[in-house]
């Protein structure tokens, strides 16, 4: 059960969700703390400044309030009254008018009318200072139970004089009230956006990763042996959209690969077959008599020719494996040369058939690079084939030219138009046509597959056409 947990959520979709949802929360905390701090910077100095420009305006009016204890025929009564309706009118903060020594004087506070209290001495060097201000939290002396956020300002007389002190006090749970409602707006919209991060990385991560969850379970059927599974279409071009197309196409190449290689077994057992029946019956019908005396020669001859037969066959696979694992020795040589030896071996052949030969080589040497005794090879098969679906009497024709600033060879034969369906199946292995099949019984359909390995080392290629009878094989080399 935990060991089917892990392996659930250790998965790439589970890790690229935690690393989104990751760094949704990280920045959502570290906007937090920076909202945090500076939102309750900006509202204790806000709620400072609103405190210091109250305490002013009171301070103002307390200046009349000083000015008329000195005065008798100003009503002191009537600047007190004064006073208090300006200080009921700000049910927030309450304020503390004091003499110029710090004792209390009025305080709108109920709960402090009728004692004797005197503000902390700090507050009053403040305000005799050079600003003239003063800033912060204190509990009064004792007078509160918690510290308040206090503001203090001087009163002055007319001559500028100090007469008196402003103190106003707020609770802190005001400031913190709205605080807290910034907190309370910041908290639900962060809510909300990772709500919406976390649908959008659920969404864009299982899209990314569906993709490659049928790419695994391919692999698996491809290790199975089933090569028809293929990634679904994705309308995407990103790189997962390009990577599902090479999946595709790799399996395609699989696919191909492997109906080659059942091909290849296919035609191996049906060509080793064929010649190992004949020489084991042959030979069965000689040891038990059923072969008269007389003719075993006959048929000891059948067996010696199944037997090189079989040879050639062998000798032409290995032939094939050599070259496709040999390291190419490119090197500058005739192609002229090269040609030239390749018709002269193929002399006998030529004249059994009774055909003519056109040889258009020029006598100048063509340089070119390549591996010559390769090159030679492939000159000879494609002659080779060539005489032995031509029709006898006609003319087999090879040239060398350049083209295009490459040199060209050209092998062309009269005989049976090749089918247009069957010119792409001539260079695979074991490929013979039917006719081919009824006609030549040394053919292997080897020759032209090594013909096409050959060139495909030299990273060159090979062209059939065939019209009218005429068919013609051309392929190219860099000139040095």
């Amino acid at each position: 059960m935990i060991e089917q947990f892990k392996r659930r959520f250790n998965s790439l979709y589970w890790h690229q969700f935690a690393l989104t949802a990751g760094m949704v929360l990280l920045t959502l905390l570290l906007l937090g703390v920076s909202f945090f701090t500076l939102s309750y910077g900006t509202t204790t100095a806000d709620k400072r400044g609103e405190m210091r420009t109250r305490a002013e305006l009171i301070a103002q009016v307390s200046a009349d309030y000083f000015a008329a204890a000195g005065d008798a025929s100003i009503d002191e009564g009537t600047a007190l009254r004064k006073l208090a309706d300006m200080a009921s009118r700000m049910t927030d903060v309450d304020f503390l008018i004091c003499s110029a020594q710090g004792n209390v004087l009025l305080t709108t506070d109920e709960e402090l009318v009728g004692r004797s209290i005197t503000i902390p001495q700090d507050i009053v060097d403040n305000i005799l200072g050079e600003k003239a201000l003063y800033q912060g939290r204190s509990n009064i002396n004792g007078t509160y139970s918690v510290k308040k956020f206090a503001v203090a300002v001087p009163v002055l007389s007319s001559e500028s004089q100090l007469v008196g002190i402003v103190l106003a006090v707020m609770d802190e749970s005001e400031i913190m009230q709205v605080w807290r409602s910034f907190i309370g707006m910041f908290l639900m919209t962060s809510a909300i956006i990772l709500l919406i991060s976390f649908l959008a990385s659920s969404v864009t991560s299982m899209r990314q990763i569906k993709p490659i969850t049928d790419m695994v379970q391919a692999t698996r059927a491809y290790a199975a042996g089933d090569f028809d599974v293929r990634i679904p279409e994705l309308d995407r071009s990103d790189e997962i959209g390009e990577l599902a197309q090479s999946f595709n196409a790799m399996a395609d190449s699989l696919a191909e690969t492997e109906r080659q290689r059942r091909d290849f077994i296919a035609n191996v057992s049906h060509e080793l077959k064929t010649p190992m029946t004949t020489i084991a019956g042959y030979t069965d019908g000689i040891l038990d008599g059923t072969i008269p005396p007389e003719k075993e020669r006959q048929y000891l001859q059948i067996i010696s020719d199944e037997s090189r037969r079989l040879s050639r066959l062998v000798r032409r696979m290995l032939d094939i494996s050599q070259i496709q694992n040999k390291e190419m020795k490119k090197e500058e040589f005739d192609l002229c040369e090269s040609a030239r030896i390749a018709l002269l071996s193929m002399e006998k052949k030529i004249t059994d058939r009774g055909l003519d030969v056109d040889a258009e080589i020029p006598e100048d040497s063509v340089m070119v690079q390549g591996d010559r005794d390769l090159i030679t090879q492939v000159i000879y098969n494609l002659l080779e084939n060539a005489a032995k679906f031509a029709r006898e009497g006609s003319t087999l024709y090879l040239g060398v030219a350049m083209m295009d600033g490459k040199a060209r060879i050209t092998v062309r034969n009269v005989g049976e138009t090749i089918p247009a369906e069957e010119l792409p199946l001539l260079f695979e292995r074991f490929h013979k046509s039917d006719k081919s099949r009824s006609e030549d019984k040394d053919g292997y359909g080897l020759g032209l597959y090594i013909v096409k390995t050959i060139l495909q080392q030299h990273k060159e290629e090979i062209n059939v056409t065939s019209e009218n009878g005429v068919t013609t094989f051309t392929f190219s080399l860099r000139v040095e």
